[in-house]
């Protein structure tokens, strides 16, 4: 029999992770604990947008930011501005802004990691004291971007143009979650654990757990988790791995 591994990654990201579980001859599980709700641009965000070519970078934190502004953008110009320079934590996001916008985007520098962090690498965000940057993003989540560039001397607008919805589990995967019935659980956002640990039993708190970075090893220990198996990266291919050499010990 597969083993069963729960996954909490959401929409079309969740499922080319269990595609790539599949593969790796494993039986992936949706959680789906997490849905995405767009939020109407308010007359605020509406002038960002309308102001898009007067900022010297646009950061985007997420494949949803980069969805949900290629969403505003395409409501408000026809035709994207040229010379922007866009930044993403990570692949997927790159990927995504590549997909909706066309446009190439700047990572994280290799070795970095793609997570906030990894992105304030960035050569030209070292030195942007002046510069008007766009930050897009959802609603909540973590603060180190803005505070960094701030603190580094960037005038920084902020567009929220999404919030994240969270929902308990399925009564059979709350039950697997409180029991441990499972193989593994790939967890690869910080919000995702801390909403699942309250529903996660004595058992289940010792069962392995993969996640995608260290920031979220230290969050999961803090929380109680005692099994922790941290994969090479984000990406699909990272986290299958991960579950393959977990599976292979």
């Amino acid at each position: 029999m597969a083993a069963r591994v729960l996954i909490t990654r959401p929409g079309e990201r969740g499922a080319v992770l269990a595609q790539a579980l599949r593969a790796a001859g494993c039986e992936p599980v949706a959680l789906e604990v997490l849905a995405f709700e767009p939020l109407p641009l308010a007359h605020a965000a509406r002038a960002l947008v309308l102001d898009l070519d007067a900022f010297q970078g646009i950061i985007v934190v997420s494949p949803q930011a980069a969805v949900s502004l290629a969403e505003a953008i395409a409501s408000y110009w026809p035709q994207l501005p040229q010379r922007l320079r866009f930044y993403a934590v990570g692949q997927a996001t790159a990927a995504t802004l590549h997909q909706e916008l066309g446009v190439p985007c700047v990572l994280p520098p290799a070795g970095a990691g793609e997570h906030s962090e990894g992105l304030l690498d960035a050569p030209s965000l070292r030195a942007v004291a002046g510069k008007r940057l766009l930050l897009a993003r959802g609603e909540g989540g973590r603060e180190v971007l803005a505070e960094q560039l701030t603190a580094r001397g960037a005038m920084l607008d902020t567009l929220t143009l999404y919030r994240r919805c969270y929902r308990p589990p399925a009564p059979l995967a709350a039950t697997w979650l409180a029991q441990g019935d499972y193989a593994a659980l790939v967890v690869t956002s910080g919000e995702i654990l801390q909403h699942l640990a309250t529903g996660c039993g004595p058992i289940a708190l010792n069962q392995p757990l993969i996640v995608s970075s260290g920031r979220l090893a230290t969050l999961a220990r803090q929380l109680g988790f005692g099994s922790l198996h941290v994969a090479s990266g984000p990406t699909p291919e990272a986290l299958a791995a991960a579950v393959t050499a977990l599976r292979a010990s």
